[in-house]
């Protein structure tokens, strides 16, 4: 079994740093800090609580102003990197809101070692038009880092984040920061574009059917990133989505058959399943495979989740085979339940076959 990431946060890395914070701050107590970091309801600690932990006792333990303890951690920072030295936006989430100019400064330096997509949020929720101005300007910015920062701390549904909603009511303050990053070079920054707009999508389906109609075909990369950020509107079967990517979902398709190798299985197992579908038109059509599980939750009801499959070119009533394998391991994202369940097969996000099966 893997070891939690919150263990990364041991004795070593805290002692390391102890002493790369008092190299540039004399007067640093490293044990005391470290007694802090360590005490008795570390063990208790989430990841996310353990960040929140360290930036406290950093707090704690750097007896000086505001912008003074910036200045010494902003020094520290480029010594640690990943989600890890996560806690340095952290503390200024935490320590920094009524200083903007400071934090705004220190969030920028911050995200280029780590991240400041979290720490980000409440600023914007507090100074919504200085930060809109903020990200615009981040959105130009000559390091990858911070013109992710640009688009991710805008997202409106950044998954374990505090939500925004001024923009899942209305995303258009935000539609400028993202045209100008449609066409960046870095693929990092694209994905998180994407994710952006996927989120938009889940409250204001129409906006991101102007974007499309504005950027598909402008390039490889633009039309990557609306395929991207449309796989919700696409699982969903909306045909506005499907016909901008020359899917149509008025297209009959045939199930022929769908068989599974076991109809009742233990959580933590797998099962094979396959089956064929034919396209019931009389010219060639693209079309948008997927699966649905129906898990059955907690509350006894099944909540389905679907999976992409392909999107394939088939001909009139040509058989067309599939053969998947999906587990029902438990994950720190999905826990299983007994109970009953479905898979079911779509095509071009019309559900054209399902099976029942048990998880024991």
């Amino acid at each position: 079994m893997a070891e939690p990431l919150k263990n990364l946060y041991n004795q070593t890395f805290i002692t390391n740093l102890a002493h790369q914070i008092a190299k540039n701050y004399a007067g640093f107590d490293m044990e005391l800090f470290t007694k802090l970091v360590f005490d008795k309801n570390w063990e208790n600690k989430e990841l996310k609580q353990r960040m929140r932990h360290i930036s406290e006792c950093m707090h704690q333990t750097l007896p000086l102003s505001y912008k003074e303890q910036v200045n010494v951690l902003m020094q520290t920072a480029p010594n640690f990197g990943g989600f890890t030295a996560m806690f340095f936006p952290d503390f200024i989430e935490v320590y920094g809101q009524d200083d903007l100019k400071t934090s705004v400064k220190a969030l920028e330096h911050f995200t280029q070692f780590s991240s400041s997509e979290f720490a980000v949020r409440p600023f914007i929720i507090k100074y919504p038009t200085e930060m809109l101005k903020q990200h615009l300007i981040w959105s130009k910015h000559k390091n990858h880092h911070v013109r992710r920062l640009a688009s991710e701390g805008i997202r409106p549904r950044l998954p374990w984040a505090m939500a925004l909603p001024m923009f899942k009511n209305n995303p258009t303050p935000i539609l400028g920061i993202l045209n100008n990053l449609m066409t960046d070079e870095s693929e990092y920054v694209r994905r998180s574009v994407a994710n952006c707009i996927n989120d938009i999508s889940k409250d204001n389906p129409n906006t991101v059917i102007e974007l499309i109609n504005q950027w598909k075909d402008h390039s490889n990369e633009t039309n990557w990133i609306l395929k991207h950020a449309s796989r919700g509107l696409l699982k969903k079967g909306n045909a506005t989505i499907l016909k901008a990517f020359g899917l149509n979902n008025e297209h009959k398709v045939d199930l022929l058959n769908l068989d599974i190798d076991k109809t009742k299985l233990a959580i933590g197992e797998s099962f094979n399943f396959i089956f064929s579908v034919a396209l019931l038109e009389k010219q060639t059509a693209n079309i948008r495979l997927e699966y649905q599980i129906y898990y059955m939750k907690a509350n006894g009801k099944q909540l389905p989740k679907i999976f992409q499959i392909g999107t394939y070119q088939l001909k009139p009533n040509e058989p067309f085979e599939v053969k998947k394998k999906h587990s029902f391991a438990n994950l720190t994202t999905r826990k299983h339940y007994a109970g009953k369940h479905v898979i079911a097969v779509t095509a071009n996000g019309n559900e054209i076959g399902r099976l029942e099966f048990e998880l024991l």
